[in-house]
């Protein structure tokens, strides 16, 4: 319980910052008499992560491969384009692969939190950082084991290029999913354990579309 109550105070938290930052950047653009607008971003990703699958004792943690393309958006407002914040969303089909009975399979995989980030419009240079509140991995089935990942916390900084409406970006992302449900095993059906836990770090390549309304 005591648990459940930090990851909600860690979320709260979170969106309040992402709330000051928006502030923040509302008032200096007031004060500044800068642009301020709206700004979407939708992407086109192509992801390579290694996971871990942490086990309690006495089993093993095992390894394993996800990496496919998806899609992402970005939604929020912007201070005469040097400065946006914003939610970030991102929705990828991958192929997800467990060193644990040689699970191989399709998958789709979702998050989403705040992001905000800083831009050049002089060189086109981008920075910026997203924390993530919550996401899911769910393969498909593998041989008789269906099991899903849910409640991904971390964070995913990234860099790119922009040149008109266009840019090319790197981003690293580390994730952790704190529960695992075993959806099913041969003919039966599973249930939740807090106690196996993924961990997910990748490299994500993109090309989005950055739109200043």
């Amino acid at each position: 319980m005591k648990q459940q109550l930090a990851k909600i105070q860690l979320r709260l938290s979170i969106v309040a910052a992402s709330l000051l930052a928006l502030g923040l950047a509302l008032s200096f653009a007031e004060s500044a008499k800068a642009d301020v607008g709206l700004f979407v971003e939708p992407s086109l990703t192509y992801e390579l992560g290694d996971t871990k699958i942490n086990y309690p004792a006495p089993f093993s943690d095992s390894t394993g491969k996800l990496q496919g393309f998806g899609i992402g958006a970005r939604l929020g407002m912007h201070v005469s384009e040097a400065i946006f914040v914003g939610l970030d969303g991102r929705y990828s089909m991958p192929k997800f692969t467990d060193s644990s009975v040689n699970y191989d399979a399709a998958a789709t995989a979702m998050n989403y939190g705040p992001v905000v980030g800083i831009q050049m419009p002089d060189i086109g240079l981008r920075l910026w950082g997203a924390y993530v509140l919550g996401g899911d991995v769910n393969p498909d089935a593998s041989g008789n084991l269906d099991v899903k990942m849910t409640g991904a916390q971390g964070y995913r900084l990234g860099a790119g290029f922009r040149v008109a409406a266009l840019s090319l970006n790197l981003e690293y992302q580390d994730l952790r999913y704190d529960s695992t449900t075993l959806e099913q095993i041969g003919p039966f059906t599973g249930g939740s354990f807090d106690s196996v836990k993924l961990n997910q770090k990748s490299w994500i390549a993109s090309v989005s579309f950055p739109l200043e309304l």
